[in-house]
Order: C-alpha cells, then structure tokens, then sequence
C-alpha cells in the first residue's frame, strides 16, 4: 500500500516523527488504528442505541420531559 500527503500533511508527519523520535510509518499507522478503534466504537454506540431506543420508547419520552 501506498500513502500519498499533499505538502502540508507530509511535513507535519515529519516534523512529528522527527520531534517523538519515531518513524512516520509507525505514525501513520497509530493514526490508522486509532481512527478504526473510534469508528468501530461509534458504531457499536450507535447499534446499542438504536436498538435501545426501539424497545423503551415510552421511558425515552418521561425523562425528555
């Protein structure tokens, strides 16, 4: 796989990498797994919910009031 950064994005993950001693590889894929954890826990989130939702509707209306 290959990893194309404009300019800016390109310079800032080396001067980050240069600054925590690390390569922007590892960076790179930090980010990676830190954006997949986020996601997969929104739409864990996002399932409960719905289904939530769905079952108590009447208790969801009394505590919006």
């Amino acid at each position: 796989m290959t990893l194309r950064l404009d300019e800016r994005d390109a310079e800032a993950l080396r001067r980050r990498a240069a600054r925590e001693g690390r390569s922007r590889q590892e960076l790179a894929r930090e980010a990676v797994r830190a954006s997949i954890e986020r996601t997969s826990r929104r739409e864990l989130l996002d399932e409960v919910l719905d289904e939530q939702l769905l079952r108590y509707p009447g208790a969801l209306e009394r505590l919006g009031r």
